[in-house]
């Protein structure tokens, strides 16, 4: 019967010596991956900011009443509005409105002004340019892409804003 023969017994590796170099290259390599992501950061920060929602926090603090106060008055006149979102293709989409007063009749001479405001970034708005098609109806053609979008509808009367509307949509 034959024995198994033992391994060979190995020695253990000295440990390496860590030297002032290896820790130099250690806290360079380790500063320069931070200070390198810090620019990467910032410099997508600084790129990507589309600007301020609010110019002026103070100023639009005092026109919160006059707000407020427009907000009850268009309460108050029961208006109807109804608006349709198409999307006939090639990224283009279609906005139709129609007006109706408390009784349900077409509101005629007004004049409509509407945005498509992207949530996150102010330089993709898209004004929308609303024409008239009589009997209460407006529409505007544009393009847009996919995505969340706020669409604003402002309707004025004699120079006033008297109504706006304010929703979050979902384009396909």
């Amino acid at each position: 019967m034959a024995r198994a023969s033992a391994p060979a017994a190995s020695t253990p590796k000295p440990p390496r010596e860590l030297t002032g170099r290896a820790v130099l290259a250690i806290l360079l390599a380790f500063f320069g991956v931070v200070i390198g992501v810090n620019v990467i950061m910032a410099r997508f920060a600084v790129t990507t900011f589309a600007g301020v929602e609010t110019e002026s926090s103070y100023k639009a603090g005092l026109a919160f009443t006059a707000e407020h106060q427009a907000a009850e008055r268009q309460a108050a006149m029961h208006w109807k509005v109804d608006v349709s979102l198409g999307s006939p293709g090639g990224g283009a989409r279609e906005v139709n409105i129609i007006v109706r007063d408390a009784t349900g009749k077409p509101l005629t001479n007004l004049v409509a002004d509407g945005v498509l405001a992207h949530p996150t970034d102010a330089r993709r708005d898209v004004v929308l340019d609303l024409e008239p098609l009589g009997d209460g109806r407006y529409s505007a053609r544009t393009q847009a892409g996919a995505g969340q979008w706020d669409l604003v509808i402002d309707f004025a009367q004699g120079g006033e804003r008297v109504f706006r509307s304010k929703n979050r949509v979902q384009l396909p």
